[in-house]
């Protein structure tokens, strides 16, 4: 057996040297789902959702089985991919609760002085478009100085969500604020109503006379806390659930009608403008975070509801993209890529029940945890002619790792002035390495570092080590149900000392922690993993907190309106091609 893995690995340098000059400059297209779990795919094991596009990329070129995202959150994440840098080196990384973007007219995001491969890829001469959700920020101190919009972060186009999608706007669909409702809303109306009935109480037993203005300020406070939550309820969805072409608001509030079909037909005319050039084309899905929507098409074909129907929409999709490569004939000429931003979210669960959340596999927890089904996500190259197909690598990597790779294809120099966290994963795609660059990956929970992986040098062991652990509820559960996502200090986490240990090569559920008596090794290892924390710790500089409770709130100022009244922020300028439907 070892003698034919050797002959595999000499395959694979070979098919690499002679054909990594076959093509300077690729194309490059990056698809990346949202919340989509690693064992959601046919090529990773599932066997009841239909995914034969994802499933062509995989046979086609190179399989990861430990692709790790640099986050489990959305913003933090994404922030880590376009970077190749931990969110916490660019204040993408929050120390409260509230981990991501929710208004448009937050002052947040990912900094001007950041630079993105796009950035880079357009110094050489490429085209770059972001296609789908950004969700890292969008204006600083004006509604129109765009100081984070995809456009200042060397993307030439951008077509589709500033913010993201949240069940709040699609209406029926719940919202994702029950928890603030309680608290700010309930609770105050709660303690109003009885502190009205006991003055009333007393003072009908004559033991104290209530004063009329305080009865009518009382019922003055209760009706402001309900007319507030009302116009919340009634304002967020078309002030922050908008389509943007460049810089211009196109519809508002955006809608779900044919969603799918607009941004391909978006990508697609974007690869047809640029067959005589390299270009970057970022295909940003929006499946298949919650609200989840799919055309009519799709709708109830899937055995897995809603969910399903977006999943293999969003296949569908990733099918239009790989026959436009056939047809304009750029397969050989394009590096594709296919990921998840995170893990699935496992607590997604409707009222009624229904599963809005997908499958992470035998992994445990899901997304805004650290688990392994938080933080294992899809990882596929395909390069025809470059890449072996059918190849599968075990080796730990990272979303971060697509910067310096894509950067170095197309001929550009990494920065110098700056940690650079991914490492390029040409050597290893090509059989030129046998084992991960990364020995050590830390695991964040929003700014709080949260664990430790370190694959030894000329060892086949994974260790893995937890500071801290979240609470899951119900306890005998696998997430967070009572505040819908894990929550990363405070009484929501359970700390360790010594830290948990696993080792992940043996134990990919992460069900059974080491100790001293189960591991010869156990305090060495532990000794090893906090020195290099210690070390990664000393590497991070103090930088502005970008998702901090300034930089997170909404500001009217810098709302984003395609009318010149806040009351009536309504328009849809793509209403002529919202109803064209697909063709399957």
């Amino acid at each position: 057996m070892a003698w034919k893995m050797k002959m595999l690995l000499l395959l694979m340098s070979f098919y690499g040297s002679v054909n990594s000059d076959a093509v300077s400059k690729p194309n490059i297209i990056i698809a990346m789902a949202d919340d989509l779990g690693i064992g959601d795919p046919g090529c990773y094991g599932n066997t009841t959702l239909r995914t034969p596009n994802i499933d062509r990329i995989a046979k086609g070129g190179v399989k990861f089985t430990q692709h790790l995202a640099a986050s489990p959150l959305c913003t933090p994440s994404r922030a880590a991919f376009l970077t190749g840098r931990y969110p916490i080196r660019s204040g993408m990384a929050s120390r409260s609760k509230v981990g991501v973007f929710l208004f448009s007219a937050s002052s947040g995001g990912l900094p001007a002085n950041e630079i993105t491969f796009a950035k880079l890829l357009k110094n050489q001469g490429y085209s770059t478009a972001l296609i789908g959700k950004w969700h890292l920020g969008i204006n600083c101190n004006s509604r129109d100085d765009f100081c984070h919009h995809p456009l200042n972060h060397g993307f030439d186009h951008f077509y589709g969500l500033p913010v993201t999608n949240l069940r709040d706007c699609k209406p029926g669909s719940g919202t994702v604020f029950t928890t603030a409702i309680h608290m700010f809303v309930f609770i105050p109306l709660q303690i109003v109503g009885i502190a009205l009935v006991t003055l009333e109480a007393l003072n009908c037993l004559g033991l104290f006379r209530l004063p009329h203005w305080v009865f009518f300020s009382c019922l003055l406070l209760a009706a402001t806390i309900i007319g507030l939550l009302a116009c919340f309820l009634h304002f967020f969805r078309p002030l922050n659930c908008i389509l943007m072409r460049n810089h211009e608001v196109v519809q508002q509030p955006m809608s779900y009608e044919n969603l799918t079909q607009r941004l391909t037909r978006e990508a697609l005319k974007f690869i047809n403008r640029n067959t005589g050039t390299p270009f970057l084309l970022f295909l940003s899905y929006i499946h298949v975070h919650t609200a989840l929507f799919s055309a009519k098409e799709f709708v109830g074909k899937s055995k897995h509801g809603m969910y399903g129907d977006a999943v293999e929409e969003m296949d569908w999709s990733i099918g239009q993209i790989l026959k436009a490569l056939d047809k304009k004939k750029l397969t050989n000429k394009t590096l594709v890529y296919f990921t998840s931003d995170q893990g699935a979210h496992i607590e997604e669960v409707t009222d009624k029940g229904d599963i809005h959340g997908g499958s992470n596999g035998i992994y445990k927890g899901g997304k805004a945890n650290n688990w392994e089904g938080g933080i294992r996500i899809p990882g596929l190259l395909r390069w025809p002619g470059v890449l072996q197909p059918g190849t599968v690598i075990d080796e730990p990597t990272s979303n971060m790792d697509l910067f310096p790779t894509i950067v170095k294809l197309a001929g550009a120099t990494l920065p110098d002035d700056r940690v650079i966290d991914g490492r390029d994963l040409m050597p290893l795609l090509q059989g030129k390495i046998l084992q991960s660059e990364h020995e050590f990956l830390f695991h964040y929970c929003n700014a709080y570092l949260n664990a430790v992986r370190w694959h030894p040098r000329n060892s086949t062991s994974i260790w893995k080590a937890f500071f801290f652990t979240p609470k899951f509820k119900p306890d005998d559960s696998n997430g967070c149900f009572p505040t819908h996502v894990c929550f990363c200090n405070g009484h929501y986490v359970t700390r360790h000392n010594p830290p948990l240990l696993f080792d992940i090569s043996k134990d990919p559920k992460e069900r059974h922690p080491l100790t001293s008596k189960t591991e010869n090794h156990f305090h060495e290892i532990l000794r090893v993993m906090q020195e290099a924390a210690d070390n990664h710790t000393k590497t991070l500089s103090a930088v502005p907190n970008q998702l901090s409770w300034g930089n997170l709130l909404w500001k009217p100022w810098l709302q984003l309106c395609c009318s010149s009244s806040y009351l009536s922020c309504h328009c849809d300028r793509e209403a002529k091609g919202r109803g064209k439907g697909v063709r399957l």
